[in-house]
């Protein structure tokens, strides 16, 4: 049996085919870019009925080149946070708003949770403007109709193909309205919320798989008996794809954003260690939980630079970073989309500082990647502080996996911790896929990682990093 991978991105729809150890089969790859609005007021949607034609074509591009042959399983790695109003009819009433749209405000004189440290341990989150409990709210007051009920991104492209679609416990947790210990929807959240039951999705049940829609299973006959597993937030599936399902090992991924985060295994109902106030802590299934701490900047800090600086390209960039050492370049806030939970500083909170007419791109490049190693590490050390041990460090995703000098300069700034680079790109989709088969305790011996010649040596030092007070 093979397993169709599906990653729903914030940059792109992706579609993959794995082997039954969830591994990608050579050059089996169906990729459609995501046109994702942004402002410099803090907007960040993208159009629901859009991104589920791009997922559309990768389905088709994979069944006309005969990729989905003996497809047995779906699973997939999907955005955490977004959320989209739609009407009576199931319409969309309006762009989905994804994590990095910083612009949902608390209404005037609307109180928060009457004990914000028991909600924050209870849920994982905040009552914060990247969360449903104040984005429902803002929807509403911005809506200029009424409102039937809130799905995710993942609910309505699925909600469009299955047929049924419930939110998984996993995408449930990153709305900010779930309690982690019943799995059930928070009652106070939902209050701050100002929603029913009723207008969010149910809940996928344990050991629930969906089935296509008769017109689409037509379409794709090959997927007609396949079970779809349920979605698997992006952070959490990238932990299980880079092997980092202990607490020994903690997972920093660089894909359109970035994250470092430590997974354990606390099954449902059974109590938690105590969450420190920076971070959060969401659901990978009804078993294991991650922890950890995540940016608005990571892959875009570079896609900014390429297209505004004017850089050089490929090898030629590599080589002019390779002149750059790692805690070089100049010294940057790399917040250009503000934070995320629990920071509160706006979109455009990016800087770069100490400019001469020496500055070339390169070093403003550098500045930013290492500006984002020094956030990285700040986070590092409170989530090292929750196991009372340092860590091993697994580097994945695509925009490390694109660059060797980033890798460098990460390895440089977390020193002396061991740090090892997971040469697999696609490490939600395998994630997703390990989670759905049941195999998280499999992920170590299945992921792609080891020490490589190219990472710096330990005792190599960078420059101290800045600090950014949200």
């Amino acid at each position: 049996m093979n397993i169709l991978a599906l990653d729903l991105g914030t940059s792109s729809v992706r579609g993959l085919v794995l082997s039954g150890d969830a591994q990608p089969m050579p050059g089996v790859l169906a990729r459609r870019k995501v046109n994702l609005a942004s402002g410099d007021d803090g907007t960040g949607t993208l159009s629901g009925p859009d991104y589920r034609t791009l997922l559309v074509e990768c389905l088709d591009e994979l069944a006309e080149s005969g990729q989905l042959r003996d497809i047995g399983l779906v699973a997939i790695s999907a955005q955490w946070h977004s959320v989209l109003p739609l009407g009576r009819d199931g319409a969309p009433l309006g762009p989905v708003v994804t994590w990095l749209d910083t612009r949902p405000t608390a209404a005037e004189g609307a109180a928060g949770p009457a004990d914000p440290d028991d909600f924050h341990q209870r849920t994982g989150c905040w009552w914060h403007r990247s969360y449903w409990s104040m984005r429902l709210p803002w929807l509403r007051a911005q809506s200029g109709t009424s409102i039937a009920r809130f799905v995710g991104l993942p609910e309505y492209v699925l909600g469009e193909l299955l047929e049924a679609a419930p939110m998984s416990i996993s995408q449930a947790s990153g709305t900010g309205l779930l309690d982690l210990g019943s799995l059930r929807w928070d009652e106070e959240a939902l209050v701050l919320a100002g929603a029913r039951p009723g207008e969010l999705p149910p809940l996928w049940e344990l050991n629930w798989h969906g089935r296509l829609r008769s017109d689409w299973a037509r379409r794709w006959p090959q997927l007609a008996e396949a079970r779809w597993a349920p979605p698997v937030g992006d952070g959490g599936a990238s932990n299980v794809g880079s092997g980092c399902v202990d607490p020994s090992r903690a997972a920093i991924t660089v894909g359109t954003s970035a994250a470092v985060r430590l997974m354990q295994r606390i099954p449902a109902g059974e109590p938690m260690p105590r969450l420190p106030e920076r971070l959060w802590r969401y659901r990978v299934d009804h078993e294991h939980v991650v922890t950890g701490a995540a940016y608005s900047s990571g892959g875009n800090l570079f896609a900014w630079a390429q297209r505004e600086l004017r850089l050089p390209a490929g090898d030629e960039l590599d080589a002019a970073l390779a002149l750059v050492p790692p805690g070089g370049g100049q010294p940057a806030d790399p917040r250009f989309g503000g934070d995320r939970a629990p920071g509160v500083a706006p979109a455009g909170t990016g800087e770069l500082r100490g400019l001469s007419f020496g500055t070339t791109a390169v070093d403003i490049l550098a500045g930013l990647m290492q500006g984002l190693c020094g956030l990285v590490a700040d986070d590092l050390a409170v989530l090292e502080s929750t196991i009372d041990s340092p860590v091993d460090v697994v580097l994945g995703g695509g925009a490390v996996a694109a660059s060797v000098w980033w890798r460098q300069a990460f390895a440089s700034t977390l020193a002396p911790r061991p740090v090892s680079h997971q040469r697999n790109p696609e490490v939600g989709a395998t994630g997703a896929a390990l989670v759905a088969m049941g195999r998280c305790c499999d992920a170590t011996e299945l992921a792609d990682i080891g020490r490589t010649d190219e990472l710096v040596p330990p005792t190599t030092t960078g420059r101290p990093h800045p600090q950014y007070p949200s």
